[in-house]
Formats: C-alpha cells, sequence, structure tokens
C-alpha cells in the first residue's frame, strides 16, 4: 500500500489505526506466549505514516479550535454590541418618557399659571368695571337729581305762574316708561 503524505490526501488516523491493529491481529501467535509475529517493514511503514498523520491531524484540530474560538469570540463581541445597543436604547426611551413626562407636568404647569393670572385679570377688570360702573351711577344719580331738581323748579314756576293768572301751560310730562313723570 503507498503511504500517503501532507502533500497528497490528508491522512486518516483511524484508518492508520486499523490498519495497524489487523497487522497485529493477522500475525502469528508465538507458542505459549501473548506475542505474535508480524511483518516489520509494513508495521514500521504504518508507524511512519502514523508520526506524520498525527501532526496533521494536530493541526487541523488547532486550526478548528483557533475558529471555533474565533467564532465565538465574535458571537460574544455580536452580543455585547447588541446588549450594548439595547441597553442605550433603553437608556433613551427612558429619558425620553422622563422628558415627555417632565414636559407633561410643566405644561399643566404653565396652564394652571394662565389660568390663575387669567382669573387675576378676569377679577381685577371685574373690579375696575365695577367701580367705574359705580362711579358712574352715582354721577347719574347727582345728574338725575339735578334734572328733578330743575323741573321741581319750573313746576313751581308754574304753579306760581298760573295762580297769578298769567296763563301758562304746565310743564311737560317727561315720559318714564310708567306713564308719569320721572320721580326719584
Amino acid at each position: 500500500m503507498t503511504a500517503h503524505t501532507p502533500e497528497n490526501t490528508p491522512i486518516d488516523i483511524i484508518f492508520l489505526i486499523e490498519q495497524l491493529e489487523r497487522l497485529i491481529s493477522s500475525g502469528r501467535n508465538m507458542p505459549l506466549t501473548s506475542n505474535v509475529i508480524i511483518d516489520q517493514a509494513r508495521a514500521l511503514d504504518l508507524l511512519d505514516q502514523l508520526r506524520v498523520a498525527v501532526p496533521e491531524e494536530v493541526r487541523q484540530a488547532k486550526r478548528i479550535n483557533e475558529e471555533t474560538e474565533r467564532i465565538v469570540e465574535r458571537a460574544q463581541e455580536e452580543a455585547e454590541r447588541i446588549l450594548a445597543r439595547a441597553q442605550e436604547q433603553a437608556a433613551f426611551l427612558i429619558e425620553e418618557r422622563e422628558l415627555t413626562r417632565a414636559a407633561e407636568i410643566k405644561s399643566k404647569e404653565i396652564i394652571a399659571d394662565g389660568q390663575r393670572e387669567a382669573d387675576e385679570i378676569r377679577r381685577g377688570a371685574d373690579e375696575y368695571a365695577a367701580s367705574v360702573l359705580v362711579r358712574l351711577e352715582g354721577e347719574l344719580i347727582k345728574e338725575l337729581q339735578s334734572i328733578k331738581h330743575g323741573l321741581a323748579m319750573l313746576d313751581e314756576r308754574y304753579v306760581a305762574e298760573d295762580s297769578n293768572g298769567n296763563g301758562l301751560a304746565p310743564a311737560p310730562e317727561v315720559p318714564t316708561g310708567t306713564g308719569g313723570r320721572a320721580q326719584l
């Protein structure tokens, strides 16, 4: 059988071990011992092939192990990146939620302040309007009294002149909505 070399196809260690096992199993037994006689050249050839194959198999296993470690490391890094992004997003959402809540609270405060200020302005305007109306009422009462006083004087003059026989007509009535002269 031709030996497999690293330059050719990879050597299968299991296959070589099985070949060695067959060689030993097919060897001739020595009487009264557990020793067997085997083809020395064939056994040495298999051992040489194993020496060549073992380092290649170990190198392949090492490459596979290193590749596995790289894959695990990349997966770990990706998991850490995903976790970091998730934490950032959670922090952003929490911050955004807090900002929204703070904005809602501030808007309620602004609305309440505006309502209080509007109420104060309304009260002030009402008080001002009431004071102006009270003052106007006082002035109108004075004017109305002055008008009544003037009418009373005119009535007295007509009554006095009529009793003197001057023949003046009585003073005209001031309509009030009740049908008579306006009175206080």
